[in-house]
């Protein structure tokens, strides 16, 4: 993508695309390990169970469903900048109460429409990745967290085992478009997956990153062989 605006756009149209799918295609090909790294992510939020946490780039809302099940009092503002994944989200909400906690919401991630100092909580979940102006997002995550509140970033990242990474990146690139085309009907948007996450940043520059926009307290935590990543910072 030659610029910031055509990469927005582009990600906005391949995620509208395979909205309907998102979710079943997420556990197929993450063999149903992504409910174990939402968990791992949302137990980091432990010391705020109750108030407002917001779920940035909340797509289906996988990771609001997970933030209202830990937490019975928590509200969650889910924010997405495609409309058509938080409405495929909205149609699966389960009858449990956690529907009424959840207020999802289309917004810009890079201009997130929430008051200074407001929440206790900021989560991404595979969204980061996505921001057309990455420094400028995390800027806005700093900006809308109350003092002493906390960011959570869950990341694909590059596993650096000698063993795994073959077989991670033969499986990224060959296996997972294929599949992910024929049941989505969109190969692109998957081919996007494997070469953003080939582009992203090393977690030691998405730390600096953080540090920059004023976070401290920064840490970094691999899971599963590194082929994810949580990324923590304190207001």
């Amino acid at each position: 993508m030659k610029n910031p605006d055509e990469k927005k756009k582009f990600v906005q149209q391949k995620f509208s695309s395979i909205s309907g799918k998102y979710d079943f295609l997420n556990s197929v090909l993450s063999f149903q390990i992504d409910r174990y790294w939402r968990w791992v992510t949302t137990r980091e939020l432990k010391e705020f169970p109750k108030g407002v946490v917001l779920d940035l780039c909340a797509g289906t809302l996988p990771l609001s469903l997970e933030l209202t099940r830990q937490a019975k009092q928590r509200r969650v503002l889910a924010v997405d900048f495609c409309e058509d994944m938080l409405r495929a989200g909205m149609l699966h909400l389960p009858a449990d109460g956690r529907k009424d906690r959840i207020g999802p919401v289309c917004g810009d991630g890079e201009q997130i429409p929430v008051k200074t100092s407001t929440v206790w909580g900021v989560t991404v979940a595979f969204g980061v990745r996505n921001l057309a102006r990455t420094q400028q997002g995390l800027n806005e995550m700093h900006r809308v967290l109350k003092p002493g509140g906390k960011l959570l970033i869950l990341e694909f990242s590059r596993p650096q085992n000698p063993v795994v990474k073959p077989i991670y990146n033969f499986y990224l690139n060959r296996v997972l478009p294929k599949i992910a085309g024929l049941v989505s009907g969109d190969t692109e948007a998957y081919e996007y997956l494997a070469s953003s996450i080939a582009e992203f940043y090393a977690p030691e520059e998405l730390l600096g990153m953080m540090q920059q926009a004023g976070f401290a307290k920064t840490y970094h935590r691999p899971l599963t062989f590194g082929v994810v990543t949580v990324y923590v910072g304190v207001k």
